[in-house]
């Protein structure tokens, strides 16, 4: 009995050991696979080895060299119809594109602006040397105060000795003037500012309604005033020329006016018109008979028309 019960012992003992170390066995020696074994996989066939390429052949060659310079050729043409792509070529100086002697400036969002358009300033404005004070005994005594003026800015700019506290002070004294307002106002011409001697001084700054437009040039009215007397030699003869103007002027308005109401008339008459197109009515006086070849006359009594008919 113990003999027998060792036996089952062993059997069960070896039944475990199957379970947990692979699949079982059957009776005709084939293995059996449990369902908690994993799917075998189907082993692929190695790779085979790649064929060492054959070296290329002298004509394959050219021919590769063909194809690349044709594609170079293909590629500066595109570049020559597009000139916004030059940076591939280096045609490019960083951020500035030049296209036709215009200098474009990329602005890093799909587009360029022209750099004439553009409010930021090229570079540093330049520098303007500021003349050295005068010498003690070269100081011109000011206008207003007659202290000696060292330095100022109407002595600096315009070369008038007044200092900058009397100027201040009579501001409408020593008021500026563009050159625009000073040709209407003082009916002064372009070759009386630049060419007369001795030439005017000026500054310029910039224009206040539209910075894109020129610089203004500043005169000093006390400067015009002392040129419009030099030109027309008094200031009743600047004022004879100011009433020759204006009636210029009002000459020219009244022409242009009575032009306008002329066309106004003729296309009021032209509407009003209507032309007869009616052909004239004859009127015809007693008729005649002729003897000799039996027909009738009749004479209009209008006009010298005569008509000669036959009656049946």
């Amino acid at each position: 009995m113990k003999r027998k019960h060792g036996s089952e012992e062993a059997q069960q003992g070896h039944s475990t050991e199957t379970c947990n170390n692979g699949p079982e066995t059957g009776p005709s020696g084939s293995q059996t696979r449990s369902i908690f074994d994993p799917e075998p996989v189907a082993k692929q066939p190695a790779p085979a080895p790649a064929a060492e390429s054959s070296p290329l052949s002298r004509a394959q060659k050219a021919q590769i060299e063909r194809n690349r310079q044709r594609a170079l050729m293909l590629r500066q043409a595109r570049l020559r119809e597009h000139p916004s792509q030059a940076a591939l070529d280096g045609g490019c100086d960083g951020r500035v594109l030049r296209v036709q002697g215009t200098r474009l400036v990329d602005s890093g969002g799909g587009f360029f602006i022209d750099e004439s358009e553009s409010e930021a300033p090229a570079g540093p404005p330049p520098l303007r040397e500021k003349p050295a004070p005068l010498h003690i005994t070269d100081r011109p005594d000011c206008d207003e105060c007659g202290a000696p003026v060292a330095s100022s800015f109407l002595v600096d700019s315009f070369d008038w000795p007044v200092c900058d506290p009397c100027q201040k002070e009579n501001s409408d004294k020593y008021a500026l003037i563009t050159r625009t307002e000073a040709k209407q106002e003082y009916i002064l011409k372009d070759e009386d500012f630049d060419k007369r001697e001795p030439e005017l001084r000026f500054i310029t700054r910039r224009n206040p309604h539209n910075p894109r437009w020129g610089q203004m040039k500043l005169y000093l009215r006390l400067q015009i005033e002392e040129r419009a007397l030099q030109v027309w030699g008094s200031e009743e003869e600047l004022e004879r020329q100011h009433e020759l103007r204006d009636k210029k002027k009002e000459k020219i308005k009244v022409n242009k006016f009575n032009k306008r109401v002329k066309e106004l008339r003729m296309a009021v008459r032209s509407s009003v018109y209507k032309r007869d197109l009616t052909g004239h009515e004859h009127t015809y006086g007693e008729e005649v008979h002729n003897d000799a070849d039996d027909t009738y006359t009749r004479t209009c009594t209008e006009c010298d028309h005569s008509q000669t008919y036959e009656k049946m």
